[in-house]
């Protein structure tokens, strides 16, 4: 995509189950991702070799980083360093945009 401004809301379509993401943004120095988890969906443990951070779009769920919990709820913002460890399960149908920053 090459645009300069989305309508979030009629980009987010949760699938019956998983995940369902969307690159709304790539340079060489960000990446800007939309993610849309159905209920029950999860992202087991993982990292990143970029800095990131999370918003809430919508929905409820938990962000687990450096193994504390964090509750997402809508318009909530998470910031995590490179190479931090985190997880994440939705408890209901949730989207977030995931900035990814060098």
């Amino acid at each position: 995509m090459n645009e300069n401004n989305f309508d979030l809301a009629k980009l987010i379509e949760y699938p019956k189950s998983g995940i369902f993401s969307k690159v709304l943004v790539k340079t060489k120095n960000r990446d800007v991702t939309l993610f849309c988890m159905s209920k029950g969906s999860e992202l087991s443990e993982h990292t990143s070799t970029k800095e990131g951070f999370v918003l809430v779009i919508e929905g409820e769920g938990v962000f687990t980083l450096k193994r504390k919990k964090i509750k997402m709820k809508k318009n909530v913002l998470i910031h995590m360093n490179k190479n931090e460890i985190h997880s994440l399960k939705a408890l209901k149908n949730t989207s977030f945009l995931l900035i990814l920053t060098d």
